[in-house]
């Protein structure tokens, strides 16, 4: 096939016209490779080959540039590639490719991936190691990432965390502290570990028990009346987790301001 002209195109592209009318866009690695770009025409074998070669860095670019966008597990890649419905064997190769490239590495990923969950997110240490275990990471070199960050930085997040938190309460301290427990276990945080922290803080229900007592005391007081009141009052409060405690300093309090 004889050349007409090969122009130079935007992102590393060149056009490749021949005599006949034909055309072929394909790329600078394609061009270097193959010593094209001073030929005066190319054998039937050579074009094939360049066709080919066209279309295997045409899919890699692609894939590339989805590596680039972030970093990427293979697992990720892997799937992507399924998405672009790319042949096992050409799968390989491009994962191979980027892996001798630098573009695709599992341990810069993990390392990474960690990185950015403990200094960017609120993810505990068992929501990260999750993550990675869908990515195919290996349990073991999770474990080893983990054991680089010591548990005081996640007591300090957990002790941010509560810290936004308790100024919301609104509810009994046992009942609000198993929801900042089932909260903080949801994000991935080890249940002995919010424990200790959680205990290191004052929880104030002064404020919510004395609410729920009025909101109880108007709703039952068209049925009941009296000391009948009173207990239906203080069993209603105990089912909102409140303690005897609590419910009779309430009561006496209440009860104080009628005096």
């Amino acid at each position: 096939m004889k050349i007409k002209k090969i122009t130079k195109l935007k992102n590393e592209k060149y056009k490749i016209e021949f005599i006949d009318g034909s055309k072929l866009v394909t790329y600078d690695d394609v061009i270097l490779k193959n010593n094209i770009l001073y030929k005066k025409d190319l054998e039937e074998e050579l074009y094939h080959k360049i066709c080919l070669e066209t279309l295997d860095y045409g899919l890699y670019s692609k894939v590339l540039k989805y590596a680039l966008v972030k970093i990427r597990s293979e697992k990720e890649i892997r799937k992507y590639m399924d998405r672009l419905e790319i042949e096992a064997e050409q799968k390989e190769k491009i994962v191979q490719k980027l892996k001798a490239n630098h573009f695709l590495d599992e341990n810069k990923f993990t390392k990474g991936f960690i990185s950015d969950k403990i200094h960017l997110s609120n993810m505990g240490p068992n929501k990260i190691q999750k993550e990675l275990l869908e990515h195919g990471i290996s349990f073991e070199f999770i474990q080893e990432c983990l054991s680089e960050y010591d548990d005081a930085i996640f007591e300090n997040k957990i002790g941010r965390l509560l810290q936004k938190k308790i100024t919301s309460q609104r509810c009994s301290t046992k009942m609000f502290q198993q929801k900042l427990t089932h909260y903080l276990l949801d994000l991935g945080y080890d249940l002995n570990m919010i424990k200790r922290v959680m205990n290191q803080f004052s929880f104030d229900s002064t404020e919510a028990i004395e609410k729920d007592y009025l909101k109880l005391q108007k709703k039952l007081s068209s049925k009941y009346q009296d000391l009948q009141l009173q207990n239906q009052i203080k069993n209603k409060l105990y089912q909102k987790g409140y303690s005897l405690e609590e419910i009779n300093q309430c009561i006496q309090k209440k009860e104080a301001l009628f005096i």
